[in-house]
């Protein structure tokens, strides 16, 4: 089961944390009645932050994604660590704010706070390409509330204004609204001028992020919001802040991912503490592409932290 909780973030913006297991024991509200949940909650979910908890693990997922992409993962996780993944600020069910608060230091502060009102720290922070950038700048800059690391197929070099020309012409090409979710499966599967080949795997996760509107599916969150948050990082490199890193730290590309394994290599160089794992046969979604492969790159690290030598 996934169990929604409500934080506040930076600038009191809603963001929503989807805890994956059972509810923790200590949780006083556990027990409460359907009519005590509010509204906006899903049946027998409960929005009171449980009490502080060792071993947490905080999935950050990418632009565009959503907690939900990081179900498979934080299932096998809650049988060891308490797993939540966040949906972030203008994604999922989180709130989509006015421009200005699309910041980087808006989205770090918003994990910063999540920690710490979900009783999460010291925690792991798993991120997937702009939630990766995410958990290591908070890691460098909060040390005492990371414990690790890891770092999923997201570029420290910059990327520069021609890649942002590239997506703003990407969002236009969407034929939205989409008639079906079907459609939604087969354009971003196949039909995507950015897809090589057909990846069923793709098409899954973009009908994620889908929801029905009255002319047809249409996206959870705003073409427009991406942009703004992706041009807080684009046109900067985030090798210094990787240095600043002091926690244990993986870096994990896909062999076919936008990661490649030179600047992957130097990454891990840079970081004081890096090491490295590729997946075969995954591109940019790798823990979406070959969820089995990500497990067996990042379980090994993971087990690597509870170590004496590892704090």
């Amino acid at each position: 089961m996934a169990r929604r909780i409500d934080v506040s973030g930076a600038g009191g913006v809603r963001l929503t944390a989807w805890e994956f297991g059972d509810p923790p024991k200590t949780d006083p509200t556990r027990d409460a009645p359907e009519s005590a949940v509010p509204q906006h909650a899903p049946a027998g979910a409960s929005q009171a932050a449980p009490e502080k908890r060792s071993s947490g693990v905080l999935l950050l997922h990418g632009l565009m994604g959503r907690a939900s992409h990081w179900a498979s993962t934080a299932r096998w996780l809650s049988e060891r660590h308490r797993a939540v993944a966040l949906d972030q600020r203008g994604h999922g069910r989180s709130d989509k704010p006015p421009r200005a608060s699309f910041t980087r230091e808006a989205y770090v502060e918003d994990v910063e706070a999540a920690l710490e009102q979900l009783g999460l720290a010291r925690a792991v922070l798993i991120g997937h390409a702009m939630g990766a950038l995410t958990a290591w700048q908070l890691a460098a800059k909060r040390p005492d509330l990371v414990h690790g690391v890891i770092i999923c197929d997201m570029r420290a070099s910059a990327l520069g204004a021609a890649s942002q020309r590239e997506w703003a012409e990407w969002f236009k090409a969407w034929p939205v609204p989409f008639a079906t979710l079907a459609d939604v499966r087969k354009w971003f599967g196949e039909d995507d001028p950015w897809v090589e080949r057909p990846n069923p795997a793709r098409g899954e996760f973009y009908a994620e992020v889908m929801a029905e509107s009255p002319d047809g599916w249409r996206p959870v969150f705003d073409p427009e919001q991406m942009l703004q948050s992706r041009e807080t990082w684009v046109y900067d490199a985030h090798w210094e802040e990787l240095a600043q890193v002091q926690c244990p730290a993986l870096v994990v590309r896909g062999l076919d991912g936008e990661l490649g394994r030179a600047e992957a290599q130097e990454m891990v160089r840079v970081l004081p503490r890096g090491e490295y794992a590729e997946v075969a046969d995954a591109g940019h979604l790798v823990h979406y592409d070959q969820p089995e492969a990500w497990r067996g790159a990042i379980e090994p690290f993971l087990d690597g932290l509870d170590g004496p030598d590892r704090d």
